[in-house]
């Protein structure tokens, strides 16, 4: 592979687009409207020179990095001989049928078409294809130029070379891959994700916490042990006795309500939209651009933790 396309220059298309273009290819980034491709070149460049001050990157790399991408507002020219071709547009189904039918029509029969899409299964992305056999779906997590795992999705129709080739591009350009064994919706995150949501809603909803109080206890609990040790690995540790015990004795308790939470369904109708309206859970006077730039630089500090922890381990496996 040489040439990556990633068509959508949002926040998950151009995160994407400068993990590519960080490992030395040529990555061209495709949106409707200059102003987007504008934005999304802000966004690549001071992404990057925030991995420069913190020493994940060295500036010569930076700049490399800078001019490995091209940004253009024509499809054609962007999907030109890839290899490899990411949608991150909006979910619109129709939309991304209509862009997938340009894309087969240009590329070569080998090129991989990917989605980062959480909503649509493959058989509904593909039931138009020529080739559904070499769709797949690659779902980052915001933001994916910091979040290591990527999601990968297929479906019968998908060829197996196409998963391995795909799995091993994650890897090279940096990301922790999981492969799902079939095509659920929500795939794992979201999914534990929701079911995590609906009791932490359920806790507000019976006055037994504020949001706030919610956020402390997780931040220093769950999420200070979860990020070097899973919840699977937690349970072998705190010993499976301990967590038959706690699952009987709790989840005759737990919410199974399918119903989207009364308060929350208020504050969307509200317009307390979090960061876009600087009203959700939190108050916010700059659509949340402090509480972004404090979220990134802490995950570049864990990020850049666990590389550490990962290259001392790949040396001690090399001195055995």
């Amino acid at each position: 592979m040489k040439n990556i396309a990633v068509i959508g220059a949002g926040v998950m298309g151009h995160g994407a687009a400068q993990l590519f273009a960080q490992v030395g290819y040529n990555v061209r980034i495709q949106a409707r409207r200059e102003s987007s491709l504008e934005q999304a070149r802000e966004l690549i460049t001071n992404s990057l020179n925030i991995m420069v001050e913190k020493e994940m990157l060295t500036q010569e790399v930076m700049d490399q990095t800078l001019a490995n991408i091209t940004y253009t507002t024509e499809l054609l020219e962007a999907i030109q001989d890839a290899d490899f071709v990411l949608e991150s547009i909006p979910e619109n189904l129709e939309l991304k049928l209509d862009t997938y039918e340009i894309i087969e029509s240009v590329v070569s029969k080998k090129t991989i078409i990917a989605s980062n899409t959480s909503t649509f299964p493959l058989k509904d992305l593909t039931q138009k294809a020529k080739h559904p056999e070499r769709f797949i779906i690659t779902h980052y997590f915001n933001p994916p130029q910091i979040v290591p795992v990527v999601e990968i999705a297929r479906f019968e129709k998908t060829d197996e070379q196409v998963v391995q080739t795909t799995y091993d591009l994650m890897k090279e350009i940096g990301k922790s891959p999981v492969v799902l064994k079939k095509e659920v919706t929500g795939f794992i995150v979201n999914r534990v994700q929701v079911a995590f949501l609906r009791e932490c809603f359920n806790l507000i909803e019976q006055g037994v916490c504020t949001a706030e109080d919610i956020d402390i206890a997780v931040k220093g609990s769950m999420g200070f042990k979860w990020a070097f040790c899973g919840p699977m690995e937690s349970q072998d540790l705190a010993g499976l006795q301990t967590t038959q015990a706690m699952v009987h004795n709790i989840e005759q308790e737990l919410s199974n309500t399918r119903e989207v939470p009364t308060f929350l369904k208020e504050m969307v109708a509200n317009e307390e939209l979090g960061i876009r309206s600087n009203k959700g859970f939190y108050d916010y006077d700059d659509n949340g651009a402090k509480a972004i730039h404090t979220r990134d630089d802490n995950f570049l500090d864990l990020l850049k933790l666990m590389q550490q922890k990962a290259g001392k381990k790949e040396e001690v496996s090399s001195a055995k």
